[in-house]
């Protein structure tokens, strides 16, 4: 199939998968003569395993050590449960900086008269570059 049907069979935009295959995530694949690239189904199920691993929230990065380990049948389950288990931690990690946030631009948003008055809260905070949150 071509990158177009590749791209609605896996959910990868055309531009992603040219790029996945630019910085090495996903091997070059077979072209025509014309130099069109034509993927076949292990191409595709390669795609979708990127494409859930991106879902999921892992970087570039992991996902090349996820195709790797998945492509290693030798490999111990234990390798990818340690990667697993670290991408929860940064997970959770940003979940504890993201819900920072919201308490502060809460606090915020409760201090801020929103009338017509120019005072804001908001915007002298923002200005203030105070990066304390909670």
């Amino acid at each position: 199939m071509n990158i177009s049907s590749a791209a609605t069979a896996t959910g990868v935009s055309a531009k992603m998968i040219r790029y996945y295959e630019e910085i090495g995530l996903i091997g070059p694949v077979a072209r025509t003569e014309s130099g069109y690239r034509v993927y076949a189904e292990n191409d595709v199920h390669l795609l979708r395993f990127v494409r859930r691993a991106r879902d999921l929230g892992f970087s570039i990065d992991q996902i090349g050590k996820l195709i790797a380990l998945w492509q290693d049948r030798d490999r111990a389950s234990a390798e990818v449960k340690a990667l697993a288990l670290e991408h929860i931690g940064e997970l959770r990690a940003k979940i504890t900086e993201l819900d920072a946030m919201a308490r502060t631009l809460e606090h915020l948003a409760a201090n801020c008269h929103g009338d017509g008055r120019p005072d804001c809260p908001i915007l002298e905070d923002i200005a203030g570059g105070s990066s304390k949150t909670g």
